[in-house]
């Protein structure tokens, strides 16, 4: 199905009627354009007058160091590669919506995440939660199921997630052998994963309409 953000920042509106803070999950596999929509739909939101801000899962990346030690480090972007348990605490925190909450942002230029990078006010009323595993139907993951007011999946087919994917790391310099480890090593089984290990979303789009 295709989306635009016109049309979905109406219907979230609509939905978060009454609401003074909305949890919105944007999930989907990496490459599916998550980021885009989140931004574009925060955009489109404040547009209204609306206050809307992202909360990034990727800034929940376990330290390189750490990576390395667990023998992880290629697999960086598993389920097993984030501490869930602090991305959890920052959820439940944001949702409470008492005080306000500072939250990490990854800067892939560097492949490291930045702490407290990105402050959310106790006013701002629609939060976009985007990441891989925020559906993923597997423990510890599963703890997240009641923290979304509404979840969408966003999901193009596997070889439009491969184009993207082999243009986000010719984009950040990677040779040839790099890019194909990172895609067939990690990317597209994380992909994969994500698409047939998912809880079924409220709102599924494979191809969003930016207008």
């Amino acid at each position: 199905m295709t989306v635009s953000v016109a049309s979905l920042t109406d219907d979230v509106i609509r939905l978060a009627q009454g609401a003074s803070r909305f949890m919105l999950a944007v999930a989907g596999p990496p490459g599916a354009g998550k980021s885009t929509l989140s931004e574009a739909l925060r955009a489109a939101l404040i547009a209204k007058g609306e206050s809307a801000e992202i909360l990034p899962m990727d800034g929940f990346h376990m330290d390189n160091g750490i990576l390395e030690e667990r023998g992880l480090l290629k697999r960086k972007g598993a389920p097993e590669t984030f501490d869930v348990r602090g991305f959890l605490d920052i959820v439940t925190a944001v949702r409470r919506a008492d005080e306000e909450v500072l939250v990490p942002v990854f800067d892939r230029s560097r492949e490291l995440a930045i702490a407290s990078a990105r402050p959310i006010s106790p006013e701002t009323r629609f939060i976009l939660v985007e990441g891989n595993y925020l559906l993923l139907d597997r423990t510890p993951w599963t703890r997240l199921a009641s923290s979304f007011d509404l979840t969408l999946f966003v999901g193009p087919p596997l070889d439009v997630l491969e184009q993207r994917l082999r243009e986000r790391w010719v984009h950040y310099g990677l040779d040839e052998a790099g890019i194909a480890w990172k895609l067939n090593g990690n990317d597209l089984p994380n992909g994969r994963l994500v698409i047939e290990a998912s809880r079924p979303a409220d709102i599924t789009v494979d191809i969003i309409d930016l207008a």
